[in-house]
């Protein structure tokens, strides 16, 4: 599709990033994405102007009241949830750990959580490390090799009486596999589980609405979707409100989601988390659902060039989804190996191109794990909004230069 047709204004896009301004191309956005000015902006403003503590009787202490009171709106219009469910924290893998050990205060030994072999290692170890502290049963869906998917059918499978939580992905941070979400947390349901989800890798690429989904708790990092570098989950009220929380005594009148809130949270990177969900508003007019369509439209495009292009390359191996009619069912995020090459010195040889990769395994135990990728891992390169049909091309034609060169 070209450029021009899917809504996206890219080149006033990429003018809003600094950071295009130069020859790199930015391909590891699945490891944090760019940041447009206006999020730089947010953050500087308010540690220039309005940096205090909360709850204060003076000007910058209110202003401060009211950047985390437009925080919590925001991320709850980004993910379908109420401002008082927003709960901030350093980042999604300590969220999620501190989730989790609530979650696993109300099981009994014997209890049971499915995680999946497609997920970041965030939403596993947690799961691990409670289920040994407490004498829980911890079991693992496995991923089809073939196309790097969820094999929802074997997960259904491990689902019974005892099953308490099931942990997914939305999206693999290393396949860009897209989990069908409504029906993991229909089964979840189902099964009298919660449906728990990684929505890191999700978010830059489709709207990440927890209600719309069925889930019952969502986690994402705004550093993924052109924001700062923070943490942020989605709690369902009624679930925020029964957990037990660590939390110091003075916190018991709190809201339910920041219940989870340890400390003083980052000010500024919760107004750089605000300005970052508006400049996505801003995509689609004042719509977060019109934004997400036009940037699922581009993309759309990207992943069709890339994987109509990628078999011209002598020796490329491509895991995941590689059928360019399949493209619905996944993100921009390619992951793949150059025989001849180690996956570190490809991304070093990419690098000195100035086109940006990232190598090894992100994270992304499971699917290592899977495809028999081992320590070495692979070679990751992931497309957003902001990219070029020209820097796609860019990519494809490094990898054949170095795939003939070897």
């Amino acid at each position: 599709m070209p450029e021009h047709a899917t809504g996206l204004d890219l080149a006033g896009v990429r003018a809003r990033f600094p950071a295009l301004a130069g020859r790199a191309a930015f391909f590891d956005g699945p490891g944090g994405s760019q940041a447009p000015a206006s999020v730089i902006e947010a953050m500087s403003t308010y540690l220039r102007s309005s940096n205090a503590n909360l709850g204060g009787t003076f000007r910058t202490s209110s202003e401060s009241d009211a950047v985390i009171a437009a925080g919590r709106q925001a991320l709850g219009d980004l993910t379908g949830s109420r401002p008082e469910e927003i709960a901030f924290g350093a980042n999604m893998t300590t969220l999620n750990f501190l989730l989790a050990h609530a979650v696993a205060r109300t099981l009994d030994p014997g209890d049971e959580i499915v995680v999946t072999d497609l997920d970041h290692d965030a939403n596993v170890s947690p799961w691990l490390l409670v289920a040994s502290d407490h004498g829980l049963v911890v079991r693992r869906a496995p991923i089809r090799t073939g196309d790097g998917t969820l094999d929802e059918g074997a997960l259904g499978d491990l689902l019974g009486a005892r099953t308490r939580v099931v942990a997914f992905t939305l999206a693999s941070n290393a396949l860009g596999s897209i989990t069908d979400a409504r029906r993991v947390a229909e089964m979840a349901h189902s099964a009298g589980a919660l449906a728990w989800a990684d929505g890191v890798h999700l978010a830059p690429h489709r709207r990440p609405d927890r209600t719309g989904l069925g889930i019952d708790v969502l986690l994402c990092s705004p550093y993924k979707f052109f924001g700062p570098h923070l943490g942020v989950a989605a709690i369902r009220q009624d679930l925020a409100e029964r957990l037990p929380a660590d939390r110091v005594q003075a916190a018991d009148e709190w809201p339910p989601g920041h219940r989870f809130e340890t400390g003083t949270q980052s000010h500024e990177a919760i107004a750089g988390a605000t300005a970052a969900v508006d400049y996505l508003r801003s995509l689609g007019d004042g719509s977060l659902d019109t934004a997400y369509d036009r940037i699922g439209a581009h993309e759309d495009g990207l992943t069709r060039r890339f994987l109509e292009a990628a078999p011209v390359v002598p020796d490329l191996d491509l895991y995941g989804i590689a059928d360019p009619a399949r493209s619905a069912e996944r993100t921009p995020t390619f992951c793949f190996n150059l025989a001849g090459h180690e996956p570190r010195d490809l991304a070093a040889a990419l690098a000195r191109r100035d086109i940006y990769v990232w190598d090894g395994h992100y994270y992304a135990l499971g699917p290592m794990r899977a495809l028999s990728l081992g320590e070495r891992g692979a070679v990751r390169a992931g497309f957003l909004h902001y990219t070029t049909e020209a820097e796609v091309d860019r990519l494809v034609a490094a990898l054949g230069d170095l795939a003939t060169a070897a």
